[in-house]
């Protein structure tokens, strides 16, 4: 195990992060000066659960957020300092509604089957002006912006940093683009195992924004921060391999789609659990303005709303776009890192378990011809009906155990209660006449 002290002497590290993620995705950290680290190191930085998004109360005992050393990240633009994710524990034991424990559990339990699920993720964000109701870009005001070579270059200095300190840190970025919306940015780096990609997703966010206010602008990952535009998704590929992570588990060639036989059964189990997933991967009251949004300027919303697969088409839940893996396009901005690679590798389990059907595979243009199809199930209109399809999901609750699961019940919903007793302008608008 990497030893932190001699790692701060080495790096010149002043102070280290010691962060968790909470229900909800908040980043909570600690900032602990480098001669404290050994003893955090064995013990853990103390947090008051019940602070946070987590279904504790003041009466708890400390919560200890252990840091996993390994998964050290120096913070490029302040090389001082260091961020560790920690697994948080309490009274000695794991806190198990806690995310990145969730992730672990999962990650042991398809390694106990000689599986490493391996993913990589497309996490869309908006650069908007710091009070957050406007894009940044005045001049970014096409039809049609995507890929578009004049906007992205006008903020080329936020992106090439984001980009560089990606390669510094050896992620293996390919590409940076414009997205679909106006003001809206993608960037992709390597597909790596489900829990250093959790973890890069985390720090992505945090470095994300935190270039962002340096440039004086805001950073924002919300599913739909702007009316009539295009959605922030946060697509999820997926691949399994052997334990060595050479054989690629899902790759056959004389299959059709190139998917093998235990492709399609996880892919199966994907699709059984949709519908209960749609609470943890849209998890937000905004995220059903995406998935169920109507016509964006665009043109399309590039978001599922029907339970579908296919080949290569962009406009199904999930769609396969070469040998060996499958993309799942139903994940947006909001997810959380750890609990969005958990539900896959739920899911995918369970469907290895019972060999999963996918299904039929549709072809058909979805934005067009959705429609038609009429024997497929329909994802969530809102957070409350996700939330029920994934409480009454009892095997799939099981999959990611029984305290995660009541607690997020238990918290999402006092979210959506928060919600609906919200007093709006538009109940003023369209009431107050009648």
């Amino acid at each position: 195990m990497l030893n932190l002290s001699e790692y701060a002497q080495e790096t010149g590290i002043k102070y280290f992060m010691i962060s968790y993620t909470d229900l909800f995705g908040w980043q909570r950290a600690k900032l602990v000066p480098a001669q404290a680290i050994a003893d955090m190191q064995k013990d853990g930085a103390g947090f008051a659960g019940f602070a946070t998004w987590l279904d504790l109360t003041p009466a708890h005992p400390d919560m200890l957020a252990v840091p996993d050393a390994e998964a050290v990240i120096q913070l490029p633009w302040k090389p001082e300092v260091a961020w560790l994710p920690a697994n948080p524990i309490m009274e000695d034991a794991p806190v198990d509604q806690a995310p990145r424990n969730v992730l672990a559990k999962l990650v042991a339990e398809a390694a106990e089957q000689g599986l490493r699920v391996k993913t990589g993720i497309e996490a869309e964000f908006f650069l908007l002006m710091p009070d957050g109701t406007q894009i940044s870009d005045p001049q970014d005001i096409a039809e049609k912006p995507c890929y578009d070579q004049q906007a992205v270059m006008r903020r080329y200095d936020v992106i090439a940093e984001i980009c560089d300190y990606m390669l510094e840190l050896g992620w293996g970025p390919y590409q940076n683009d414009h997205e679909d919306a106006n003001g809206q940015f993608e960037m992709n780096w390597d597909f790596a195992d489900a829990m250093v990609t959790a973890d890069r997703h985390s720090f992505f966010k945090f470095m994300v924004k935190s270039v962002a206010e340096k440039h004086g602008l805001r950073a924002t990952f919300m599913p739909k921060p702007i009316a009539g535009l295009t959605g922030n998704g946060c697509h999820a590929h997926i691949s399994v391999w052997d334990l060595d992570g050479k054989v690629n588990a899902f790759a056959d060639d004389g299959a059709e789609l190139g998917l093998s036989d235990q492709g399609r059964h996880f892919l199966g189990g994907i699709m059984d659990h949709a519908t209960a997933m749609a609470a943890i991967t849209n998890p937000t009251v905004n995220s059903y303005k995406r998935i169920n949004a109507p016509r964006t300027v665009s043109g399309a919303t590039w978001a599922p709303n029907t339970v579908t697969w296919t080949g290569n088409n962009r406009t199904h839940m999930v769609r396969v776009p070469g040998p060996g893996r499958f993309e799942l396009r139903l994940p947006d901005g909001a997810a959380n890192p750890y609990l969005l690679q958990a539900v896959i590798i739920a899911a995918g389990l369970n469907g290895l378990k019972n060999k999963s059907d996918p299904g039929p595979r549709r072809d058909i243009d979805m934005y067009a011809e959705g429609h038609l199809i009429t024997d497929a199930p329909k994802l969530p209109l809102n957070l409350l009906d996700a939330l029920r399809a994934f409480d009454a999901d009892t095997v799939f609750k099981e999959s990611l155990g029984a305290e995660f699961s009541a607690a997020y019940c238990k918290m999402k919903q006092k979210e959506w209660d928060s919600f609906v007793s919200h007093f709006s302008e538009w109940e003023r608008i369209h009431t107050l006449d009648i």
